[in-house]
């Protein structure tokens, strides 16, 4: 493992308005993330394992602490600067997938790269590689409506990868799929972090999941409480 951090939060806070008493998601979170790392954040919902991927991924902010970015504030970056850092250097995946209905699956795993202002061409070729590789090749026209959830969160697996992401944030990408499904999902992830060496951050309570992961970090009521490892 590199010595060397892409990502780095020390006292990372976060809180949410609720009625008269905030509610503390995050309450001091020191956290590293690891070129090569498969890392399961796990807890019980309501733990500030989301809202950790969300600072994590630059999709909001923390009230107070640091996050570093091969060694950079982010809290120096502009709003397009953490825009084009999203788009250029993570991949996300969701439990409800958001894809787009009216794209076919190719086109889905493309929109990422259009944004960068790849060709149609290069998108093209780029989506089918990586529907090949998530084992959907015959699909590359078919709309999401007509895939399984478990296809589904393939192609969401490979958008993700369509910029070349140093890191993947997946916000409990089991829940909603067949213990069948959901273990060939965590197989393909664990491929995909052992052969492009893609950091794959994954928020859960699911026990497969964990058991997965090389590395491990538990919270409760926000605050990481132990760091075992697998």
């Amino acid at each position: 493992m590199n010595a060397t951090p892409l990502l780095s939060g020390r006292g990372l806070r976060k809180h949410y308005p609720m009625g008269s008493e905030p509610v503390q998601a995050l309450r001091g979170v020191d956290i590293d993330i690891f070129a090569g790392d498969l890392l399961a954040l796990r807890g019980p919902s309501g733990s500030g394992k989301t809202t950790l991927i969300n600072l994590l991924g630059l999709l909001d902010r923390p009230d107070s602490g640091t996050l570093l970015l091969d060694g950079r504030n982010t809290a120096t970056l502009s709003e397009d600067e953490r825009a084009d850092t999203r788009r250029d250097r993570f991949g996300f995946i969701f439990q409800t997938f958001n894809l787009i209905p009216v794209l076919t699956a190719a086109e889905n795993i493309g929109y990422p790269m259009l944004l960068n202002h790849v060709t149609r061409a290069e998108m093209m070729e780029r989506a089918r590689e990586l529907l090949a590789a998530v084992g959907l090749a015959e699909k590359e026209n078919t709309r999401p409506d007509l895939l399984s959830g478990g296809q589904r969160q393939r192609v969401a697996i490979a958008r993700a990868l369509a910029n070349r992401p140093a890191v993947i944030f997946a916000d409990e990408p089991t829940a909603n799929l067949d213990s069948h499904t959901a273990d060939a999902i965590l197989d393909l992830l664990q491929r995909l972090n052992r052969e492009q060496q893609v950091a794959v951050v994954i928020s859960t309570h699911d026990p497969r999941v964990v058991e997965r992961c090389t590395r491990v970090l538990t919270l409760h009521d926000g605050e990481i409480v132990t760091e075992p490892t697998a």
